[in-house]
């Protein structure tokens, strides 16, 4: 799972992401003076430093410890007592300050999972009152919703966008820009990795790495071995995913005559082979309205930020907002989504800002 943001630079789009992870190291002031000098994320507590962000998954690998997590399930970790400190301090650094007092800022928020007792008010409330805090004016978005808004302009807005997150997956059918249906299903990357580990006896984090490292969906399955096992947990979710919404529709009465794309995204679609696979099995479904294409894009996992960027753009401009954007540039990581304009930045402990930000888990 990722935490990113997108925000407006003059013309171009800049995101920036940290994972969502910490991993717990005894502290010594040699360590302490590495990890500052390596500009690697982290914080003191007592005899401990925690090493926060992208940097945890590489320090959990090296001393075979389990990275810890803010967020679990999508929603905040009710079980991590460090959940609020550490996702503040990923969620500052890849936000950033505002440009200007109450800045707009819309935040992606999961729908309440069909599947699951799982509430997201305390969720979305306290990510509210961080933002808040940080001197934003901030707005929630559904997950989904943003989908729609980052990848249909070009179908009027109209399609069904599914967000394939590490603790979720969100889904919502939008009419012109109006949601029909939105919901969230409780399984995502994190229950594909969890399943692949116990199947297979391999630590969670070496499952992660091992699929974020050039794994591929394509229709093979080699018996034993975490590529054979992920792929069988990959087909199980799309399954799972699909049948729900065959049910979520025929309980919305959602009208039989439409004819829409679909859209998936999120960083558990990043793997090759997923689009084709999940059109694969989306043949065999019963879903009562047409599917004329399924779309994924070059670079998934940017798509919820960019969509509730450009939601949070379109409000300001129906509010009669004139004024231009301006921004420091962003020294993070960052990738150039397919469908936009964006600069790629140094790591740093600085973060961009901008007239609009927006926030996404995936």
């Amino acid at each position: 799972m990722n935490i990113l943001s997108a925000g407006q630079d003059g013309n171009e789009t800049v995101f920036v992401q940290q994972r969502n992870s910490f991993v717990e190291i005894d502290y010594s002031d040699m360590a302490e003076q590495m990890l500052s000098r390596s500009d690697v994320l982290h914080i003191r507590k007592d005899d401990k430093v925690y090493v926060v962000g992208d940097d945890a998954l590489n320090f959990a690998n090296i001393f075979g410890k389990e990275t810890r997590r803010p967020m679990q399930h999508g929603i905040l970790s009710s079980e991590e007592s460090s959940a609020i400190p550490m996702i503040k301090l990923i969620i500052e650094q890849v936000v950033g300050a505002p440009s200007r007092p109450n800045e707009r800022l819309f935040y992606s928020s999961p729908a309440d999972p069909i599947d699951s007792e799982l509430s997201t008010l305390y969720h979305d409330k306290t990510l509210e009152s961080m933002l808040g805090d940080m001197g934003y004016d901030p707005e929630p978005i559904n997950e989904g919703m943003a989908v729609i808004y980052s990848e249909l302009a070009d179908n009027n807005f109209t399609g069904l966008g599914i967000s394939f997150g590490a603790g979720m997956t969100n889904i919502c059918l939008s009419y012109y820009a109006v949601p029909v249906m939105q919901f969230s299903i409780a399984r995502g990357g994190d229950w594909i990795d969890n399943q692949t580990a116990q199947a297979t006896g391999t630590a969670v984090d070496k499952v992660t790495s091992i699929k974020e490292d050039g794994f591929e969906l394509d229709f093979r399955t080699d018996v034993g071995g975490v590529e054979g096992a992920l792929s069988i947990y990959y087909e199980n979710l799309l399954d799972y995913v699909i049948e729900n919404i065959e049910r979520e529709v025929d309980e919305e009465d959602i009208e039989e005559g439409l004819d829409v794309p679909v859209v998936v995204t999120g960083g558990t679609s990043s793997p090759d082979g997923f689009e084709e696979l999940f059109e694969h099995h989306l043949e065999d479904s019963t879903i009562p309205f047409s599917v004329n294409e399924v779309r994924s894009i070059e670079r998934p996992l940017y798509s919820v930020a960019r969509g509730s960027l450009v939601a949070a753009r379109s409000e300001e401009e129906s509010d009669g907002g004139s004024h231009k954007s301006s921004s420091s540039k962003s020294k993070s990581n960052s990738k150039s989504n397919s469908k936009s304009k964006s600069k790629k930045s140094k790591k740093s402990k600085k973060s961009k800002k901008g007239t609009e930000a927006s926030a996404e888990s995936n």
